[in-house]
């Protein structure tokens, strides 16, 4: 068992280690670094703070079940956290089969994802960096393609719900979510 310097000390793979050896410390570390994030993706989904607050839990729960699962070569800790809050999200709106209120959700208005307090400066403005990318990336896309991103990245749409808000042939729906993320694609690796 560590000291909570030595384990605010720790990078994200650490963690993840030290919590398959079932180290409650480390999973309080986690939890410290990216409750806020996992917490405004789930609220931004389903839309309801309860929900949200729950969900951050659940997923918090899952790492200490399924960290033995996690492999750093195919993401980031917090690549998986949001994947797997986002997973978890979307599954309780559909088990409760209800949605946020109708309106889409803009790009301009989504949450900024909260800085790591712990992270180095180099390593807050990398990210800083990159979050500038995607905003500006995403702001060059066409309305159209932007709504459509937005129905399904926060909100959790299906292709046919999407098809279906914004009363469109489900080809359509398709075909811009596609080219939408085509272009976004080309965008970034260029950057």
């Amino acid at each position: 068992m560590q000291t909570t310097a030595k384990m605010q000390q720790l990078k994200d793979p650490a963690l993840i280690e030290l919590i398959t050896q079932k180290d409650e410390a480390a999973l309080g570390e986690l939890y410290d670094r990216y409750h806020r994030l996992v917490y405004s993706i789930a609220i931004n989904v389903v839309g309801m703070p309860e929900d949200a607050e729950e969900i951050t839990l659940d997923v918090f729960s899952r790492v200490w079940d399924k960290a033995h699962t996690y492999r750093s070569e195919r993401a980031g800790v917090s690549t998986w956290l949001t994947r797997m809050t986002r997973n978890r999200s979307i599954d309780v709106l559909r088990r409760e089969n209800v949605r946020p209120m109708k309106h889409s959700v803009g790009w301009a208005n989504a949450p900024r994802e909260p800085v790591d307090e712990s992270a180095s400066p180099e390593s807050a403005t990398h990210i800083a960096m990159q979050i500038t990318l995607v905003r500006e990336a995403i702001a060059s896309l066409p309305e159209k393609q932007q709504e459509v991103l937005a129905l399904a990245y926060f909100k959790g749409y299906s292709h046919s719900e999407i098809a279906q808000e914004l009363e469109l042939p489900l080809g359509t729906a398709k075909a811009r979510i596609r080219s939408g993320m085509q272009k976004l694609r080309a965008l970034l690796v260029d950057e």
